[in-house]
């Protein structure tokens, strides 16, 4: 497998491609719009809700909790999930300013 070279990248677009990592698995979007529809911590609805297996689940949550997307709350044996409000906004204004760069296409035909 080779190498990323990510260190060739600045701060910024490693984090845009960072954030964009939440969003590249369906159960992730789908974690993601759950929690952002519930506006509240969720507990084990999870994985009934996306007739996934508990271990699967698990990894998309530990995922999108190492980019910092979500927050969690731990008390045995529960743990309860959330959308982390700052880098929400972090992602939203990453993709817009990246989204709004080029508004003017003119690609070759």
């Amino acid at each position: 497998m080779g190498v990323t070279k990510t260190e060739r990248f600045t701060a910024d677009q490693n984090r845009i491609a960072d954030l964009a990592k939440a969003f590249s698995h369906p159960a992730r979007v789908a974690i993601l719009q759950m929690l952002a529809a519930k506006k509240a911590c969720v507990c084990g609805d999870l994985v009934d809700e996306l007739d996934l297996a508990q271990a699967t689940v698990s990894q998309h949550l530990k995922e999108l909790k190492r980019i910092g997307i979500i927050q969690g709350e731990i008390n045995p044996p529960r743990v309860c999930y959330c959308i982390n409000p700052a880098v929400w906004q972090e992602a939203k204004q990453a993709f817009g300013s990246l989204l709004e760069t080029n508004t003017e296409v003119s690609c070759c035909k």
